[in-house]
């Protein structure tokens, strides 16, 4: 059994949303811990301009807070930064991985075309988040499935099976994650969509910022396709929740 503890590890906004959040989870099985995406870290908070730039920051209203930091978040849980063994990573953007610098002993998990991208240079990445030199373990291609969907099981030792699930489109390697707790699945669909009223309303204006974000869009829409029909077959066995919806903290309710 696998207890999930929904995190906002940051807050920003774009001309299609007034008011985002950076929606991380936060892992706990009797066998270690585990962090689903890191939102903004202490660095960041530190350091915004040389971190993440000046041009970025007004782009997104980015408020750096240290008090929304995932390692500040765990530490008032009475943990640390060496109880985090894992750091599952959805995509390398920079408001996602921006506190694997505050866990430096973590392994991080990566889909295998995320990281093959990151090592190319992409420039969407920024380097500065990386110079802690995180331990990488990668996960090539899909071992078995989940509903349907080819599947990367992880390994992180947990009693509950948790996989990676490609989603790919917002970035070439961008995956959701699904986690098993109790008797139903919690889907963790990170930039897959932006807001719940995407899933309910054809061509949502906040589809054209995921359109111009998205590496590819083609690929993005099938992989919103396939959330879509995910859901409407088994909306009773499965909640779901994506990175930036401010109402979906804990999980969106359709």
């Amino acid at each position: 059994m696998t207890t999930v503890h929904h995190l906002n590890c940051g807050m920003l906004k774009s001309p299609f949303m007034e008011k985002a959040i950076c929606h991380c989870l936060l892992l706990e099985d009797k066998n270690g811990l585990a962090l689903v995406d890191t939102g903004f870290g202490v660095a960041d908070v530190l350091n915004p301009v040389r971190r993440i730039g000046q041009e970025m920051i007004d782009s997104f209203s980015i408020e750096f807070d240290m008090n929304l930091t995932a390692l500040s978040q765990i530490q008032k849980m009475g943990l640390s930064s060496k109880d985090i063994s894992h750091c599952i990573i959805s995509h390398l953007d920079f408001d996602h991985i921006g506190g694997l610098s505050d866990f430096p002993e973590a392994l991080v998990h990566i889909s295998g075309e995320e990281y093959k991208s990151f090592k190319k240079g992409n420039p969407r990445f920024l380097p500065a988040q990386f110079e802690h030199k995180p331990k990488f373990r990668i996960y090539d291609r899909a071992d078995t499935t989940w509903y349907c969907l080819p599947a990367r099981k992880l390994e992180i030792g947990f009693n509950a099976d948790v996989f990676l699930i490609p989603l790919f489109g917002h970035t070439l390697g961008h995956c959701g994650v699904a986690i098993k707790k109790h008797s139903k699945w919690l889907f963790y669909a990170a930039d897959a969509f932006y807001m719940k009223e995407e899933l309910l309303t054809d061509n949502h204006p906040v589809t054209r910022a995921a359109a111009v974000a998205a590496e590819s869009d083609e690929l993005r829409l099938e992989s919103f396709r396939q959330i879509k029909h995910l859901l409407a077959n088994n909306y009773n066995e499965i909640d779901i929740c994506c990175y930036h919806d401010p109402d979906g903290l804990n999980t969106i309710n359709l």
